[in-house]
């Protein structure tokens, strides 16, 4: 089967619970990932433990409103690449002119407009990516990416890939050697091989130590291919949810495959459960975790396997 993908991350932040639910189950029926938070203080405590790829934020709101989150924000190099697109009301028209000028990159009305803010947050994350397609912008977010050309060939890497890089082939160093090691550049090779090469995944198994997936984020200029790679170790982040999260093993397997980005019906495959099962647990781990929603679940998930 093939490894899980990763799908685009939006942080919507609203004090409004009607309006959070309404963005959500759109943002999701159109493949996004949703993390949402209540308060601009909310929201930089979750952008200490996950960056997404773009931020919705409301203008107003109590406390922190949306114009000094997003001061704070771009106060910090570690997220100041992250697009930001405000909310405002029809007639607060003041409010876009500040906008602007705290570092938002666009703006929508409310009553939102669905097929709207779709195109406006699918532009800006392509111009994101574009504008970031470089070692060291993607170094202060921790990722793990590898960009190469058309044949496979190593054009650069974050601390982070040559990290993974190295457990996977011990001694290896960017500096040392400039190509990939042997058992990344056929898989590579393979990978950019595929007539549909956006989204593309592929697996490698790292014989009992799980596996490495390699996921094409997009391809940048003529000649760039930037490439995310994901260590998956489903027996060991099964035990550590369990765990840190006071989980049964099976809804911390459940969970596992939620923050992989399984849907259900994928869920109930790879577990043997039927999907109604998948749902029963979804539910617990629900209450548990305090959240109402598969986004907000699997980015506690990441965070707690990533501690």
């Amino acid at each position: 089967m093939q490894g899980p993908g990763r799908t685009d991350t939006v942080l919507v932040i609203d004090d409004e619970p009607d309006t959070l639910r309404m963005l959500t189950a759109m943002l999701e029926a159109a493949e996004l990932s949703v993390l949402v938070a209540t308060s601009g203080a909310a929201a930089l405590d979750l952008l200490a433990h996950i960056v997404p790829d773009l931020i919705l934020i409301d203008a107003v709101m109590p406390g922190l409103d949306g114009f000094e989150t997003t001061v704070r924000i771009k106060a910090n190099p570690a997220w100041a690449g992250i697009p930001v697109i405000f909310m405002t009301g029809l007639t607060e028209s003041e409010h876009v002119v500040e906008a602007f000028e705290v570092g938002g990159v666009d703006y929508v009305r409310k009553p939102v407009n669905h097929m709207e803010l779709l195109a406006r947050l699918r532009a800006h994350m392509a111009q994101g990516r574009a504008m970031n397609a470089s070692a060291a912008s993607l170094d202060a977010t921790g990722r793990q990416m590898v960009a190469t050309d058309r044949n496979g060939n190593l054009l650069w890497c974050t601390p982070g890939a040559e990290e993974v890089i190295t457990r996977m082939v011990p001694g290896w160093s960017r500096t040392a050697t400039p190509e990939l090691p042997q058992e990344l550049r056929e898989p590579v090779s393979n990978l950019l091989a595929r007539r549909e090469l956006s989204g593309a995944t592929l697996r490698i198994d790292q014989r009992g130590a799980g596996s490495l997936e390699l996921v094409v984020v997009a391809q940048y200029r003529e000649n760039e291919v930037l490439i995310r790679l994901n260590e998956l170790n489903p027996e060991r982040d099964v035990a550590k949810l369990a765990d840190r999260l006071g989980l049964t093993r099976r809804e911390a397997e459940v969970l596992l495959w939620v923050s992989y980005g399984k849907a259900s019906s994928d869920i109930s495959i790879v577990l043997e459960i039927s999907p109604r099962t998948v749902q029963k647990h979804l539910e617990r781990i629900y209450e548990k975790l305090g959240v109402e929603t598969r986004s907000a679940a699997a980015a506690i998930a990441i965070r707690a396997i990533g501690q």
